[in-house]
């Protein structure tokens, strides 16, 4: 045998020896703490689950804003004629408690309405197409000094680089002018269907001013005995919340329509009436409408008064706005709408990215309704009382019954 079979074993190298020429105690495992693995395979299938539920929930908004997509044609003129009877439903309930009949009480109201809004046109477009020549010559006169100082000095431009400008707008206009053209014809077709809404919308107020308090019980008949009283809560505190908002949306509409088109007066400026209506009826969009009224006033008096006017103008515009969001709104909306300035501002976006102008309008209320419903769901959940109910439970619907209907009606 050779030495290395019969010398003695050492230890093997590479491993580390002690002072002594033992070998070191290799080092120790870290013990894993006892059910770790049943815990995190519990974890996961929870994350799981909840992802689940979040992929069902997003199908399921989705799939409902698909169908209100589809249906938008007949939701909205029922839309627009709940609002207009949050308008109109003080005067008519006025007058059925003074013992007129519910259809006359409801034609009587709806006929001052539309005679109400036929004078304010009267009295809005005459003036508008009046000075509407005066303000064109104006704004003519307008673009002529701003050629002048372009071609002036500091900038120094050229008469042939501003024609060559006005030259490639034309020639885009030019270029575009079949689209321009479908996009007349799909304005005609919009006011067509304005006007259809328009005169369903009408309708569809007349008969729920007529038939008002017996559209909730009927509604929460349709649903079954756990889910009516739930639907007669909702139904109440929404309609509560949609004649606050129109109510405070109106009066703050009023307010800076009267103070603006006061400044307008006192500096001549032109198309106060017009200007202060367009005010008050963008209030109905907060934020959002009260900017582009502003800025709409700004610029007329910009034309016709020239720039230290429109500052003016500009600084009153700014103060009025600075009131409102500071004290009406504060004062006015107390325990109401409570939806955060952000939250409005993001519902207007989206409202205007979704359905133009009608959007902007409709998109406060829709999320007042969905902020309704959400607090409702978790009062409810949380068993807190309601405003209404302190010991926290709900009241049952009222019974739409034959002769409490009868009653309702002569009442």
């Amino acid at each position: 045998m050779s030495q290395e079979e019969d010398g003695p074993r050492g230890p093997a190298a590479g491993t580390p020896t002690s002072g002594t020429g033992a070998p070191a105690a290799a080092p120790p495992v870290p013990a894993l703490p006892p059910g770790r693995g049943p815990r995190v395979r519990a974890a996961i299938r929870r994350v799981a689950v909840v992802a689940a539920q979040l992929i069902v929930i997003a199908a399921a908004l989705v799939g409902l804003g698909y169908l209100l997509g589809r249906l938008w044609v007949v939701l909205f003129p029922v839309v627009l004629g709940l609002l207009l009877t949050t308008v109109l439903w003080p005067t008519v309930r006025f007058l059925r408690a003074h013992r007129w009949p519910p259809a006359l009480a409801a034609a009587t109201v709806l006929l001052a309405f539309l005679a109400l809004l036929t004078a304010l046109g009267i009295l809005v477009v005459p003036p508008v197409v009046g000075q509407i020549g005066e303000l064109t010559d104006q704004a003519t006169a307008g673009l002529e000094q701003v050629r002048k100082w372009l071609t002036g000095p500091p900038l120094n431009l050229g008469e042939d680089q501003i024609g060559e400008t006005i030259d490639n707008v034309f020639s885009a206009l030019q270029s575009n002018a079949q689209n321009i053209a479908g996009y007349v014809l799909t304005w005609a077709t919009s006011v067509g269907s304005g006007v259809v809404n328009a005169v369903l919308a009408l309708v569809l107020c007349f008969f729920f001013l007529k038939d008002g308090p017996r559209w909730v019980p009927w509604l929460a008949a349709q649903t079954g005995p756990r889910a009516a009283v739930h639907v007669a809560q909702l139904s109440d505190r929404s309609w509560r919340t949609l004649s606050e908002f129109i109510r405070q949306q109106a009066l703050v509409g009023f307010i800076d329509a009267f103070f603006i088109g006061i400044g307008l007066w006192a500096f001549g400026v032109p198309l106060v009436l017009p200007l202060a209506v367009l005010t008050f009826f963008a209030a109905f969009i907060p934020i959002i409408g009260a900017f582009v009224a502003g800025a709409f006033a700004v610029l007329i008096a910009l034309v016709d008064r020239g720039p230290t006017t429109a500052l003016i103008i500009l600084g009153i515009v700014v103060a009025v706005q600075q009131v409102e969001g500071n004290v009406l709104q504060p004062l006015l909306q107390g325990r109401g709408l409570s939806l955060h300035p952000a939250v409005v501002i993001l519902a207007v976006a989206a409202g205007s990215s979704l359905a133009g102008i009608t959007g902007a309008f409709l998109a406060v209320p829709v999320a007042a309704i969905v902020a309704v419903a959400y607090r409702y769901a978790r009062d409810h959940l949380d068993n807190h009382s309601s405003a209404a109910d302190p010991a926290g439970a709900p009241e049952p619907p009222p019974v739409a019954s034959a002769p409490a209907r009868e009653a309702d009606d002569r009442g």
